[in-house]
């Protein structure tokens, strides 16, 4: 965690329940906060708190055609290209 210094706690839905939330517990020290899906009668749609937040954000990422697909060999490159649209993004709300 000497990238991130300030990261305190991650956030995951029921999927990382388990080696994912132990991993992140005795490896990393933080704490995995997970969303549980709240009780919904049939057919109603129930928005899942902070995961609406995650999924806009992937949404968004993916009308940019270099992050639509895994296209990138490095992971600096992709990390810089996800900078890039979301500096795009921000300046976009912005004007």
């Amino acid at each position: 965690m000497k990238r991130y210094p300030t990261l305190q706690a991650f956030s995951g839905d029921a999927g990382y329940q388990g080696t994912a939330e132990s991993f992140v517990r005795d490896q990393l020290k933080l704490t995995l906060h997970i969303a549980q899906k709240p009780a919904a009668t049939k057919g109603q749609f129930i928005v899942i708190p902070k995961r609406w937040i995650v999924e806009r954000t992937f949404a968004w990422l993916g009308h940019f055609r270099r992050l639509a697909k895994d296209f990138e060999i490095l992971i600096n490159t992709a990390e810089n290209m996800i900078r890039i649209a979301m500096l795009r993004l921000t300046i976009a709300k912005c004007l």
